[in-house]
């Protein structure tokens, strides 16, 4: 396997994959950026562009420097035209049998030496990567959203997951630019085994009638120090996010103290999943 990792593949081109697929171009990797069909790929690219355009209005980024990160990326339509690539990360939904679908996919078409990485924020690293044929090269790698603003990246090893695999990543996370916190492989890592309940909380607190959603998220940010307030946290988050991961650490936990809020399980039914659906918590 090669220690030094140059052409990078990011399989869902949602906001967490094409925040990951930024941060790697602006480091100076090849990126392939693919999902579901080439329309899906290419919205992903142009959300890099448009935040990138927002960096060069600001100053923070030269007009030429932005050309050069777009020119590293490549849209792809599918897993099977990402060539030669040292490490593809999946950042799909935060579902299962379609995480274990796309890294079959990936263990067929990547050469033997790629490593292949999840950005889940909680399901069992050593479960995905028991889906394919070398465990050993499996690592969790968990981005902050939104990617190119958030320094922080949970590295997770699986039990089988090798020492060198594990230093290459390291490795990569340090190139993004990124702080590196190491968790266990459990339910929820560090981040959401934290995050997750307290946001879960708050959907309770409103649906108990606590307080408003503007109380509580105002109690959040002042009485707490929080930059934002959960339910507005869990509306950027994405509602379904959140109700998958409360329900993989009930589920595995087994700890009727992480058990989901109805209200959050109604919204999630209603399609009110935040702000990329226009409401949640809020409307936007």
């Amino acid at each position: 396997m090669n220690a030094e990792i140059r052409t990078l593949a990011v399989i869902g081109a949602g906001q967490m994959g094409a925040g990951i697929a930024q941060v790697g171009a602006q480091a100076g990797l090849a990126v392939r950026l693919a999902d579901a069909s080439a329309d899906l790929a290419e919205k992903g690219l142009e959300g890099v562009a448009k935040g990138l355009a927002g960096q060069v209005d600001k100053g923070r980024m030269t007009a030429a420097d932005r050309e050069a990160v777009l020119h590293r990326i490549q849209a792809v339509a599918s897993v099977r035209d990402l060539g030669r690539v040292d490490l593809a990360i999946e950042a799909v939904s935060e579902n299962l049998g379609l995480k274990q679908q796309i890294l079959r996919e990936l263990d067929e078409v990547c050469p033997a030496h790629a490593i292949l990485a999840s950005n889940t924020s909680s399901i069992s690293i050593t479960v995905l990567a028991a889906s394919t044929r070398r465990p050993d090269r499996f690592v969790g790698m968990h981005f902050m959203n939104p990617v190119p603003v958030m320094k922080l990246v949970e590295l997770i090893r699986g039990l089988a997951t090798s020492d060198e695999t594990w230093q290459a990543t390291r490795a990569l996370a340090t190139r993004l630019g990124k702080t590196i916190i190491e968790s266990r492989d459990v339910p929820g890592f560090i981040v959401n085994r934290i995050l997750m309940p307290l946001i879960n909380e708050a959907a309770f607190a409103l649906y108990e009638g606590i307080g408003s959603a503007e109380d509580i998220d105002q109690a959040a940010r002042l009485g707490l120090n929080h930059p934002m307030g959960p339910l507005q946290l869990a509306d950027l988050i994405g509602l379904d996010t959140c109700l998958a991961i409360c329900e993989v650490l009930h589920r595995e936990l087994g700890d009727d103290k992480y058990r989901p809020s109805p209200l959050l399980r109604q919204y999630v039914a209603a399609g009110w999943l935040g702000r990329k659906t226009g409401r949640g918590f809020y409307q936007y």
